[in-house]
């Protein structure tokens, strides 16, 4: 099968590999029909996760069919449409039950990082019970393929954990695919606003069409000034840090207003400044997550329901023998223009 590889920091080719076998009882393999890449993958590109390790197949999203089960599992058979879950789970563990799906001892975010992931033509889903939800036929897949990851990711990471309620004011720092899909969940709980930042003008764009209040380009204002005159110098009640550098986590510190929330996303490669000097008195809450996906059910019956629509992420569709320009596509996204890119395979 053809299969896209890590090959250390900043190398990657498309390569064959031998298609994937039933290794436990509870695995599954899925033969792969649309995958995508995430920001995670460039952070690994980059170097940023050390515990990737050159020649792993890349990739922790997709929708696909069963093509083979294990003896143990129960809930699926050959032929079923999936969707498969970044975050793998046993369901057994102390962490599982706690909802901390993404701290499985016999799991977590493995996909692509510790195991072989879905950027290929087929995977394995060890656990394939808990790491696999079965879909309905007709189902648009593009917008499935949002569930994996990023809308559970900005739900749970930055809305959940930024403690979103009615009326609250909120600043999104980044508007990338992670960024806008908070925006979308974040409507959920009616804030009086949104406020997205970025340094690109087109993102920013999309943002006010998805739903956000005001924008507010920091390449060519102030975001901090900015923020305080549309929040009357009081600030925001949650700030939602969506892109994992420095500048950005330190920017939410700047616009937080006293008892509020910082609620971490990004996937931070060096280290921040956390300026308790000036924070240690305003009662502040500073949050961070990997995704658990506990709420993906949920999700993917407000999507069926088209309460959502995470279609409106998608900015470019290629087929799996065109993934390097997809890459390429995906991590020039100031000229290029993208957003999420969908792969078929």
């Amino acid at each position: 099968m053809k299969a896209l590889i890590y090959q250390g920091p900043g190398k990657k080719s498309l390569e064959e590999r031998p298609t994937p076998t039933i290794q436990r009882a509870t695995d599954a393999i899925v033969k792969i029909i649309k995958t995508t890449i995430c920001g995670t993958d460039l952070h690994i590109l980059k170097g940023d996760v050390p515990t990737c390790q050159p020649g792993r197949i890349l990739g922790h999203e997709g929708v696909g069919i069963v093509d083979k089960v294990g003896e143990g599992v129960t809930t699926l058979k050959v032929g079923d449409h999936v969707l498969i879950s970044c975050i793998t789970s046993d369901g057994k563990c102390e962490y599982c039950k706690q909802g901390m799906y993404s701290h499985c001892l016999d799991g977590g975010w493995i996909l692509g990082h510790k195991i072989d992931g879905t950027q290929a033509e087929y995977v394995r889903i060890p656990h394939a019970d808990n790491s696999l939800y079965k879909l309905p036929q007709g189902i648009d897949y593009n917008a499935i393929v949002m569930l994996s990851d990023i809308l559970p990711t900005g739900f749970e990471c930055g809305v959940l954990n930024g403690q979103i309620q009615p009326g609250n004011t909120v600043a999104i720092v980044g508007a990338g695919p992670i960024g806008l899909a908070a925006l979308l969940t974040a409507q959920f709980y009616s804030p009086s606003q949104i406020i997205m930042i970025d340094p690109d003008h087109h993102r920013l764009e999309v943002a006010k069409r998805l739903g956000a209040t005001a924008i507010v380009n920091n390449k060519n204002e102030n975001a901090v000034n900015a923020v305080m005159e549309l929040t009357n110098k009081r600030g925001v009640d949650t700030a939602i840090e969506a892109v994992g550098i420095p500048e950005t986590f330190v920017l939410c510190e700047d616009i937080v207003t006293a008892g509020g929330t910082i609620a971490n996303i990004g996937v931070h490669g060096t280290k921040a400044d956390l300026h308790l000097e000036r924070l240690w008195s305003h009662n502040i809450t500073i949050t961070t997550r990997l995704v658990d996906t506990v709420t993906t059910s949920m999700l993917l019956k407000i999507v069926m329901a088209n309460k959502i629509n995470p279609t409106l992420l998608i900015s470019h569709q290629f087929t799996f023998d065109k993934i390097i320009q997809a890459y390429d596509t995906f991590s020039n996204a100031a000229d290029t223009k993208a957003l999420k890119v969908i792969i078929d395979t």
